[in-house]
């Protein structure tokens, strides 16, 4: 899992930056330079991803997957850290925002408490977590961030075994109307471990870009053996967490599933920022697509 990525505002940070940002040649920065190298192992859909030895990916026409090593050197190169949980990235050409998907072997997550959600709590845990990241940040020189509130609260389906929720966030004193970043959780449960895909994206941008993400959570099949049904309580690792600690405990330490796309301007780097608006017109360019937007 990616680890130490900070959660904003997508256009909060790339406001304006579109215009400047297709002025610069493809190799005028580490992030454009990455998504230029990538280009080579790209994937384009309609086609099957294999998710490790787990499940597979039915990605829809005009997305795009990179896999997990160009994908780990395009989230180092926005200033975040990369594991070995990491499986890789997808872009949709067409959308303002990116999607991370991890696998986490964590043992089989047991699903009971769903049943009896207390949301309020797991905001109030989430926020707290923030604070002590904020710490982090500061001593990075990066910008504090607050959460702003619940823009899907979580839901979990028990047939499926699929869960959804999301949070909007902002930088601290940042102005009113100032665009909120969002991120968009998806997971699907198997026997060993689950399935984290996370889309990134901006308040503005929500809501077109939620049947995207949906879909991509759709098209996730576990493997025969792997699925949550098979799961044997004889023989098989239950995890040391419940389903709940998916959007409360372990999200509030691992806020790096919150993604930062301006960290080059808290390190001083003369570079463009790149909103999430302007990555994917930058994407766009790159994949010769940039007369269909």
């Amino acid at each position: 899992m990616f680890k130490g990525m900070v959660l904003a505002g997508a256009l909060a940070l790339g406001l304006g930056s579109n215009a400047a940002f297709a002025q610069q040649p493809a190799e005028a920065d580490p992030v454009s330079a990455a998504f230029t190298a990538a280009m080579p192992a790209m994937k384009h859909g309609p086609a099957r991803i294999a998710l490790r030895d787990q499940a597979t990916l039915d990605l829809p026409e005009g997305f795009v997957f990179i896999p997990q090593r160009e994908a780990g050197v395009i989230l180092d190169s926005m200033g975040n850290s990369v594991d070995d949980q990491l499986v890789g990235m997808i872009v949709a050409p067409e959308s303002g925002g990116f999607s991370v998907i991890d696998y986490i072997p964590s043992g089989y997550i047991e699903d009971e408490e769903a049943k009896d959600w207390k949301v309020d709590e797991m905001l109030d845990g989430i926020k707290e977590g923030t604070e002590q990241q904020n710490e982090v940040r500061k001593e990075r020189g990066l910008p504090e961030m607050e959460i702003v509130d619940w823009v899907e609260k979580p839901r979990y389906d028990a047939a499926s075994h699929r869960l959804v929720w999301s949070l909007s966030s902002r930088h601290r004193g940042a102005a009113p109307g100032e665009d909120q970043g969002i991120n968009y959780n998806t997971y699907a449960l198997g026997r060993e471990g689950y399935i984290n895909l996370n889309l990134v994206t901006s308040m503005a941008d929500i809501e077109k870009e939620k049947p995207a993400a949906q879909k991509l959570l759709a098209g996730i099949q576990y493997n025969d053996g792997k699925r949550y049904s098979d799961f044997n309580p004889s023989t098989d690792k239950v995890a040391e967490y419940g389903i709940a600690a998916l959007v409360g405990g372990v999200a509030a330490k691992k806020l790096g599933l919150l993604a930062m796309i301006g960290v080059f301007l808290a390190k001083a780097w003369k570079l463009v920022l790149i909103g999430v608006v302007a990555l994917g017109a930058f994407f766009r360019k790159l994949t010769g697509r940039g007369d269909q937007a």
